[in-house]
């Protein structure tokens, strides 16, 4: 399964469409669902080490991690979608940039 990002796209749009569910898809709607699933991800690791963390993400709980993850790539692809935005482009030029103020020789 060799799909883009704007294949993903695609598939979360005619989803929501089927659904119509645009209706409840404002910009702030849009927000606040994608921060309520990056929550979800953050739920997981609440109280835990980082040695628990580790542990807990080769147990049988990964797939959990992994369905909220991806929960909350719906969530930014239904937001490109809505707001006409190139992910793939914008995230090469983000990339660039965080190159330029991040440089590999920089000492944190």
């Amino acid at each position: 399964m060799d799909q883009t990002l704007k294949d993903l796209e695609k598939l979360v749009i005619k989803f929501r469409d089927e659904r119509e569910w645009k209706q409840y898809h404002s910009p702030k709607s849009l927000a606040i669902s994608l921060m309520l699933e990056a929550a979800e991800v953050l739920d997981h690791f609440k109280w835990k080490t980082d040695d628990e963390m580790w542990a807990y993400l080769k147990s049988a709980k990964r797939q959990e991690v992994a369905e909220e993850l991806a929960d909350v790539l719906h969530n930014v692809l239904l937001m490109t979608g809505e707001f006409d935005i190139d992910l793939e482009k914008t995230f090469i030029e983000k990339m660039k940039k965080n190159a330029v103020k991040y440089p590999v020789t920089r000492q944190i």
